[in-house]
């Protein structure tokens, strides 16, 4: 086949849960996003009200790094569906991937700008990083992905003992560069904060990046096996995933419990992250078997919807965040005017925003706007973007 006649998935033939799965993991992160603006003006120890901290004990539970977790799961399942696309369309994938991954690059760099958590910049990262496994089969991925599974509480533990974990205070001495109300300057923070946040951070380039590559490997495999593709025949063995990782999330947590007290054990062996991931698991199975059933309807549409528009709804969040949050707009980062329910409530309120317009959008246009430019850029040739009707 040409190369000419190389272009995106069309849009209806994409696998609906995956965009329900990708819906859900962005009300995680907008709305614990949003809360870390509270938490970063508040330095390393924050005193909260009983009622706050019980309600942030609880969304840690539900969303704290399960949301990124799951984005990175199909991130990895995403770009494995690219890789594979192109090889079948007879072009040079591994050329094409690079520079999807060029592209994603510099949409990070714009929205660190803007946000100083900013992940896509990490994705791409990892995406070539994948690209060097993405020849391996369904079975050899899942393998590889168990196995660093197996090593994330010794990686966790060794970067803890090595580095420390500096926390929101690490940000305090940029914060005047936030409270202004200077363009530049605000930019400037958001830039500094993903350097100095993430870049140079051992917890991130160490820890967070094992766990990422891990679900993306468990993405690749997913895609390879066309898991999702054939979900009604895979029904009996996403029963079993959910019994099990409600099984290992129980056990996990006692660990995390038991490990709290002897140093020496945390020092060594620091369980959390596999917390994290049989909840992320749990959760993810929990909406497919929900889904089968169609049970939800409604809420699994309005999932969908948002899902479909994964970049620009993540993009736009952080963007929002600009003028909630910094000294350009209402400075709620700084000022503390409202208690940290608020500032969830503001997350979900974003949210819910966004989904009434993705669907408002989708039922115009075939991709999100920064999904187009991204496929644009990418494919190097202009793509339709308005249905016809």
């Amino acid at each position: 086949m040409p190369e000419t006649d190389f272009k995106p998935i069309a849009p209806g033939n994409r696998i609906p849960i995956i965009d329900i799965l990708r819906g859900w993991a962005l009300l995680g992160v907008v709305v614990m996003n949003y809360a870390d603006f509270y938490l970063v003006g508040m330095g390393d120890n924050p005193k909260l009200d009983s009622a706050s901290n019980a309600l942030m004990t609880v969304l840690n539970f539900v969303f704290a790094s399960k949301s990124w977790t799951l984005l990175s799961f199909l991130f990895g399942y995403g770009f494995s569906v690219i890789m594979q696309n192109s090889r079948v369309k007879n072009v040079n994938g591994n050329m094409f991937f690079l520079k999807r991954m060029f592209w994603l690059f510099v949409l990070a760099f714009i929205d660190s700008a803007f946000f100083f958590g900013d992940i896509l910049k990490d994705y791409a990262f990892l995406g070539l990083v994948l690209l060097l496994f993405s020849n391996f089969t369904a079975k050899t991925s899942l393998y590889t992905s168990a196995v660093i599974f197996l090593l994330i509480p010794v990686v966790t533990s060794l970067v803890t003992r090595l580095y420390g974990n500096p926390g929101m205070g690490l940000f305090t001495p940029y914060l005047h560069l936030y409270a202004g109300h200077s363009i530049p300057d605000i930019f400037w923070f958001g830039l500094i904060g993903t350097w100095k946040g993430q870049i140079i951070n051992l917890n991130c380039t160490g820890t967070v990046h094992t766990v990422m590559f891990c679900c993306f490997l468990l993405g690749q495999a997913a895609q390879k096996a066309a898991f999702f593709e054939k979900m009604e025949q895979n029904k009996p063995v996403i029963k079993k995933i959910w019994l099990g990782s409600l099984f290992l999330s129980f056990i996990a947590i006692a660990l995390n419990i038991a490990f709290t007290k002897p140093a020496f054990i945390t020092n060594y062996f620091n369980p959390d992250y596999w917390e994290v991931l049989f909840i992320m698991i749990f959760t993810a199975a929990s909406i497919c078997l929900l889904y089968m059933a169609g049970k939800l309807r409604s809420f699994f549409i309005s999932l969908q919807a948002i899902g479909k528009m994964t970049l620009t709804n993540y993009i736009v969040q952080n963007l929002i965040s600009i003028f909630l949050f910094s000294g350009l707009g209402f400075g709620l980062a700084l000022t503390h005017k409202l208690l940290l329910p608020y500032y969830y409530m503001l997350g979900l309120l974003v949210y819910i925003l966004q989904v009434y317009f993705s669907k408002w959008w989708l039922g115009r246009f075939y991709y999100g706007p920064i999904e187009w430019l991204w496929r644009q850029l990418s494919y190097g040739k202009r793509l339709g973007i308005k249905i016809k009707r």
